[in-house]
Protein backbone atom coordinates (compact mmCIF):
# COMPACT_ATOMS: atom_id res chain seq x y z
CA UNK A 1 0.00 0.00 0.00
CA UNK A 2 1.47 3.32 -1.06
CA UNK A 3 1.32 6.13 1.47
CA UNK A 4 0.41 9.53 0.18
CA UNK A 5 1.54 12.23 2.54
CA UNK A 6 -0.16 15.56 2.41
CA UNK A 7 1.01 18.04 -0.20
CA UNK A 8 1.57 20.46 2.66
CA UNK A 9 4.05 18.10 4.33
CA UNK A 10 5.85 17.38 1.02
CA UNK A 11 6.08 21.11 0.29
CA UNK A 12 7.42 21.86 3.78
CA UNK A 13 10.12 19.20 3.39
CA UNK A 14 11.04 20.42 -0.11
CA UNK A 15 11.55 24.02 1.08
CA UNK A 16 13.50 23.14 4.24
CA UNK A 17 17.21 23.96 3.96
CA UNK A 18 19.69 21.14 4.28
CA UNK A 19 21.83 23.50 6.40
CA UNK A 20 19.03 23.74 8.99
CA UNK A 21 18.82 19.95 9.39
CA UNK A 22 22.51 19.04 9.10
CA UNK A 23 23.45 20.17 12.67
CA UNK A 24 20.71 17.88 14.03
CA UNK A 25 22.12 14.95 12.05
CA UNK A 26 25.60 15.71 13.35
CA UNK A 27 24.49 16.08 16.97
CA UNK A 28 22.51 12.84 16.79
CA UNK A 29 25.42 10.73 15.51
CA UNK A 30 28.14 12.33 17.67
CA UNK A 31 26.00 11.91 20.80
CA UNK A 32 25.90 8.18 20.00
CA UNK A 33 29.67 7.88 19.56
CA UNK A 34 29.91 8.18 15.77
CA UNK A 35 31.91 10.83 13.90
CA UNK A 36 31.35 13.67 11.46
CA UNK A 37 33.54 11.76 9.00
CA UNK A 38 31.18 8.77 9.20
CA UNK A 39 28.18 11.07 8.72
CA UNK A 40 29.80 12.55 5.62
CA UNK A 41 30.56 9.05 4.29
CA UNK A 42 26.89 8.13 4.66
CA UNK A 43 25.75 11.34 2.94
CA UNK A 44 28.29 10.79 0.14
CA UNK A 45 27.15 7.18 -0.34
CA UNK A 46 23.54 8.33 -0.80
CA UNK A 47 24.08 11.54 -2.78
CA UNK A 48 27.55 11.41 -4.34
CA UNK A 49 28.48 14.71 -2.62
CA UNK A 50 32.08 14.86 -1.42
CA UNK A 51 33.15 17.00 1.53
CA UNK A 52 33.77 20.12 -0.58
CA UNK A 53 30.42 19.96 -2.41
CA UNK A 54 28.56 19.20 0.82
CA UNK A 55 30.09 22.24 2.54
CA UNK A 56 29.19 24.41 -0.46
CA UNK A 57 25.56 23.23 -0.32
CA UNK A 58 25.46 24.01 3.41
CA UNK A 59 27.05 27.46 2.87
CA UNK A 60 24.60 28.22 0.04
CA UNK A 61 21.69 27.15 2.27
CA UNK A 62 20.13 25.05 -0.49
CA UNK A 63 16.68 23.63 0.10
CA UNK A 64 16.16 19.86 0.07
CA UNK A 65 14.51 20.10 -3.35
CA UNK A 66 17.73 21.55 -4.83
CA UNK A 67 19.93 19.29 -2.70
CA UNK A 68 18.40 16.14 -4.18
CA UNK A 69 18.13 17.60 -7.71
CA UNK A 70 21.92 17.99 -7.64
CA UNK A 71 22.49 14.56 -6.08
CA UNK A 72 23.43 11.41 -7.97
CA UNK A 73 21.33 9.07 -5.88
CA UNK A 74 23.01 5.74 -5.17
CA UNK A 75 21.33 2.97 -7.20
CA UNK A 76 21.08 0.90 -4.00
CA UNK A 77 19.07 3.63 -2.25
CA UNK A 78 15.91 1.71 -3.14
CA UNK A 79 17.13 -1.00 -0.74
CA UNK A 80 16.62 1.42 2.18
CA UNK A 81 13.45 0.24 3.86
CA UNK A 82 11.78 0.46 7.22
CA UNK A 83 9.91 3.02 9.24
CA UNK A 84 11.07 6.59 9.83
CA UNK A 85 8.97 9.39 11.33
CA UNK A 86 6.00 7.01 11.39
CA UNK A 87 6.12 6.28 7.65
CA UNK A 88 7.26 3.11 5.87
CA UNK A 89 9.94 4.49 3.52
CA UNK A 90 9.21 2.15 0.61
CA UNK A 91 5.56 3.26 0.61
CA UNK A 92 6.15 7.04 0.38
CA UNK A 93 4.84 8.22 -3.00
CA UNK A 94 6.49 11.64 -3.27
CA UNK A 95 10.03 10.99 -4.62
CA UNK A 96 11.64 13.95 -2.83
CA UNK A 97 10.04 13.13 0.51
CA UNK A 98 11.19 9.53 0.06
CA UNK A 99 14.78 10.67 -0.65
CA UNK A 100 14.82 12.88 2.46
CA UNK A 101 13.54 9.92 4.49
CA UNK A 102 16.30 7.74 2.99
CA UNK A 103 18.80 10.19 4.45
CA UNK A 104 16.98 10.30 7.79
CA UNK A 105 17.01 6.48 7.94
CA UNK A 106 20.75 6.26 7.16
CA UNK A 107 21.54 8.82 9.87
CA UNK A 108 19.36 6.83 12.29
CA UNK A 109 21.19 3.61 11.44
CA UNK A 110 24.56 5.31 11.91
CA UNK A 111 23.47 6.65 15.31
CA UNK A 112 22.20 3.20 16.33
CA UNK A 113 25.66 1.73 15.75
CA UNK A 114 25.05 -0.19 12.53
CA UNK A 115 28.19 -1.10 10.60
CA UNK A 116 29.01 0.94 7.51
CA UNK A 117 28.72 -2.21 5.33
CA UNK A 118 25.12 -2.66 6.47
CA UNK A 119 24.32 1.04 6.08
CA UNK A 120 25.78 0.97 2.55
CA UNK A 121 23.57 -1.99 1.60
CA UNK A 122 26.51 -4.10 0.43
Amino acid sequence: MKITSTNNQDERIAKMTFASVYPHYLTKVVKKGRTQIELHQVIEWLTGFNEKILQSLIDDKVIFETFFQKAKLNPNAKLITGVICGYRIEEIENPLTQQVRYLDKLVDELAKGKSMDKIFRK
